[in-house]
């Protein structure tokens, strides 16, 4: 459609790929909503989101809004005038005046095949739950979270060795495709979501980064790929915290060995350290200790360093407590 008037809200770099794609393909915003500035880092300063810096980078107007829910801080929007407002991971919640205030609504960016993984994280979730597949929707949003018809979507493979920041990309980059298409279409025919399947991807906590060696090899090395780019899953070990980077699953016939304690390194060598699970075993390769620089380290480097924690016999605590 020509001279469609598009206000943006998202915030993190899924959001960002989004609102690239739209600049350039001349369908710029008029406005960008995106969450406050937050403290990050060891000096807590305060760190714009990427959609900011990009909408700063394109001199776009911005608006960082705490809620949606007080009139005060629409104003910006409604001089906006959008015909839509695109929405991508935006992290606030959009009330019924800001639904209805666009002559086409508002549009999201979803990253997932709903109904399944309705909510926050439906990247990590898919991956933890060991999905074959996710994709993208465009949805017409409504009060209901994530429970709106969808204009079109596309399914992904979720191939062994993804984790959930590549995955991210590939989905950012069909969902600003299949959004592109949508709004140079509109007005458009959306379908129903089915009754059916609706699963939630609840926001990833603290309690997510825990590992409980009880459960699978294979249930662990998903939480592990998952995790690893932006919360690394955390365990302790001789007074030791280790953060779990990378890992593969050893079946328990390769393992050489009778079964341990789940929780035990039943082997320590320069390529892996092998952790017995509830079923089969895990080969860390890649992990991080609150020791020295903190660093990523492989399997041999570890060991070459920890000696005095990381052994054969060595049990990781089997408190699950979330970190602090």
């Amino acid at each position: 459609m020509a001279d469609l008037r598009i206000a943006f809200a998202g915030t993190p770099i899924f959001a960002r790929t989004i609102l690239a794609a739209l600049c350039q393909s001349n369908l710029t915003p008029q406005l960008v909503l995106t969450q406050p500035d937050r403290p990050k880092g060891r000096g807590r300063a305060l760190q714009a989101s990427p959609v900011k810096q990009l909408a700063q980078e394109l001199a776009l107007p911005i608006d960082q809004p705490v809620t949606l829910r007080d009139r005060e801080n629409l104003q910006l929007l409604e001089q906006a005038a959008p015909d839509v407002l695109v929405v991508a991971a935006y992290g606030l919640i959009l009330p019924a005046q800001v639904l209805s205030l666009p002559r086409f609504g508002c549009i999201n960016v979803h990253a997932s095949l709903l109904p399944r993984w309705r909510g926050a994280a439906p990247i990590e979730r898919a991956i933890m739950a060991g999905d074959q597949e996710t994709g993208v929707c465009i949805m017409q949003m409504e009060e209901g979270l994530d429970t709106g018809p969808v204009f079109a979507q596309q399914s992904v493979s979720i191939k062994p060795e993804y984790t959930a920041q590549p995955l991210e990309q590939i989905l950012a980059n069909i969902g600003a495709e299949l959004l592109i298409d949508a709004l140079q279409k509109l007005p458009l025919a959306a379908l129903p979501q089915p009754q059916e399947g609706a699963t939630y991807a609840t926001k990833l906590t603290n309690k997510d980064r825990l590992v409980d060696w009880q459960r699978s090899a294979d249930a662990i090395s998903r939480q592990i790929r998952a995790l690893c780019d932006r919360m690394p899953v955390r365990c302790d070990i001789n007074g030791a915290v280790m953060q779990i980077v990378a890992a593969r699953v050893t079946k328990q016939s390769d393992l050489q060995t009778t079964k341990g304690q789940p929780g035990t390194i039943i082997k320590a060598s320069k390529d892996a350290l092998v952790v017995q699970c509830g079923q089969d075993g895990l080969a860390i390769t890649q992990l991080k200790l609150n020791r020295g620089k903190g660093q990523i380290m492989d399997a041999n480097a570890a060991l070459n360093g920890h000696k005095d924690i990381l052994y054969a016999g060595a049990v990781f605590d089997s408190t699950l407590a979330p970190p602090t």
